[in-house]
């Protein structure tokens, strides 16, 4: 991680720690990935933020995948943990948008996917629209700009299921650049560009205060990767 995980803090107080992560980085610990992850780096130097939620997990209220690069809040106490993941759970307080390079650009440019997402049967790594157990999925998306075939487009999430951007950006026909579940590896070896990653960015987060209830609004510029089809 360049830099360390304490030059992506964003914003810090008593409660709540908000960072920028970077790709590449797992949100919390996980089998085969014991140590390292960003739960585990943030918590070493707060004591007492092992208590605000689980040791395995301290801090974590949502999370991003391995790939995904972008703005997390964690928190440091148990009442931030509590307020935090009731606000996630419910999905009415808290907005997620992100950006993504896809494999051509949906049509119409502007527009809104709802379709239910759940595991599928034989694969219990990937999701699909409509596996089982599936579950109400929300996503509104604009395209932004668009080259060589490749589209820049933002995300605004009303649910989160996992994996719902990569999943309904399939769903249009247009997968994530990158993606290795989702995406279209003969498309991305044509790429002039190879990408290393799935090209996926958490550029805002906002959600209220778990203590003080004040509204607040984070944002992380996305890195290069993720605008040079734009």
């Amino acid at each position: 991680m360049n830099g360390g995980v304490e030059d992506r803090v964003l914003f810090e107080d008593a409660e709540i720690v908000v960072v920028d992560k970077p790709a590449g980085v797992i949100v919390h610990a996980a089998p085969g990935h014991e140590t390292g992850s960003l739960a585990q780096m943030l918590a070493a130097k707060r004591p007492g933020m092992e208590r605000a939620g689980s040791a395995q997990r301290p801090g974590v209220v949502h999370r991003l995948d391995q790939d995904t690069s972008g703005v997390m809040v964690f928190a440091k106490t148990p009442r931030a943990y509590a307020a935090l993941r009731r606000q996630f759970e419910a999905h009415d307080r808290v907005a997620k948008t992100y950006l993504a390079v896809l494999h051509g650009a949906p049509k119409p440019a502007i527009g809104r996917v709802d379709a239910p997402v759940g595991r599928k049967p034989w694969d219990a790594k990937r999701m699909a629209v409509g596996g089982d157990d599936a579950k109400r999925a929300a996503t509104d998306y604009r395209t932004l700009g668009r080259a060589n075939g490749l589209a820049l487009v933002e995300f605004r999430i009303e649910t989160g299921r996992t994996h719902q951007i990569r999943v309904h950006a399939a769903h249009l026909g247009h997968p994530v650049v990158g993606d290795p579940l989702y995406g279209d590896a003969a498309r991305d070896r044509r790429l002039r560009t190879k990408p290393v990653r799935t090209l996926l960015h958490a550029v805002e987060l906002a959600f209220d205060h778990p203590v003080t209830g004040k509204r607040l609004v984070f944002s992380a510029p996305p890195p290069p990767d993720v605008v040079y089809a734009g």
